[in-house]
């Protein structure tokens, strides 16, 4: 007879208290005790599940990336179109249904960390190939390849802009990246 563990969530709440201890206080000052402490977990509990920081970062980050490739799938579901699609980028940047302030952080995060970890080169690299594929069902793979530059780009831009562009102004933009509107 098998025994259940006590707690079968346990792994996922520290996946998840990790990126929130990220997003709260940056990846320079994680650690496995302030994990631990988020999750509410023992913090024998970070070794049993993972082999060090590096394997649980990259897990999370891992499902941080899948997570938003599902939404930003989602988000685009019922497109049926390039202009339909110009479109949704547009309001996909200058709202905050994908790109919260919590997602935005661990966005930033990512970036600077996978400089110095591989492993996370590879999960951001995977992560921009689903983002592209989303896009190219309605624009070329060199198009898509611009149009997701343009979303990463212009979503930290339109987050830290004293002054922001308009909706109009960037979907302007969108159009013209996509081949669908004269300058």
């Amino acid at each position: 007879m098998s025994r259940r563990p006590n707690d079968p969530q346990r792994r996922e709440r520290i996946l998840q208290a990790t990126l929130d201890t990220i997003a709260e206080h940056g990846i320079h000052a994680v650690t496995h005790r302030k994990i631990a402490h988020c999750a509410g977990v023992p913090l024998g509990s970070m070794t049993y599940y993972f082999d060090g920081m590096d394997s649980l970062l990259e897990e999370a980050f891992a499902g941080f990336t899948r997570e938003m490739s599902r939404q930003y799938r989602e988000y685009f579901a019922k497109v049926n179109g390039p202009e339909m699609a110009c479109e949704a980028i547009a309001t996909l940047i200058h709202s905050s249904e994908v790109t919260t302030p919590h997602n935005m952080e661990l966005m930033y995060q990512l970036y600077a960390l996978m400089n110095r970890k591989p492993s996370l080169r590879i999960v951001m690299q995977d992560w921009m190939q689903t983002s592209q594929k989303t896009l190219e069902q309605w624009f070329n793979p060199v198009t898509a390849r611009a149009l997701d530059a343009f979303i990463e780009g212009m979503t930290l831009h339109f987050v830290t802009d004293r002054s922001p562009l308009s909706r109009e102004e960037i979907g302007a933009m969108v159009k013209r990246i996509a081949g669908l509107e004269e300058e």
